[in-house]
């Protein structure tokens, strides 16, 4: 077992924080008032935390390539990102919160597997 799997569980807490910060971002009221996210703006640290975050989020995932047991996994997960920025950007801002919703959850399935695949190997 490689202790690059262990974590799993600390980017599954990550993922459930991304959907909270999208919801308040995009969420409905904003959608409602027909506010674009992007003028409202994240606070300093709050943007620095999140970009750091997901610079070693995909780390770990292009890491997680190179371990037998973790590459389908960090293949899907890959896959899930590369094709929800891809909709995100052909979409209306209507859309986007469900497809950020909808990614987080797919997201949040696959790291959720590779959790239990990891204890019960462990």
């Amino acid at each position: 077992m490689s202790l690059l799997l262990l974590p799993a569980p600390f980017f599954l807490l990550f993922e459930f924080w991304q959907l909270v910060l999208s919801e308040r971002y995009v969420g409905i009221r904003q959608i409602e008032r027909q506010a674009d996210p992007r003028e409202s703006g994240l606070g300093e640290f709050t943007a620095f935390c999140w970009s750091s975050l997901l610079f070693i989020y995909w780390a770990w995932l292009v890491l997680l390539l190179f371990q037998p047991m973790g590459r389908v996994h960090g293949l899907c997960l890959l896959a899930v990102f590369a094709i929800g920025y891809g909709l995100r950007r052909i979409c209306r801002l209507k859309w986007v919160l469900v497809v950020l919703t909808f990614e987080g959850a797919v997201r949040i399935g696959l790291l959720f597997s590779l959790c239990v695949y990891v204890w019960r190997h462990w």
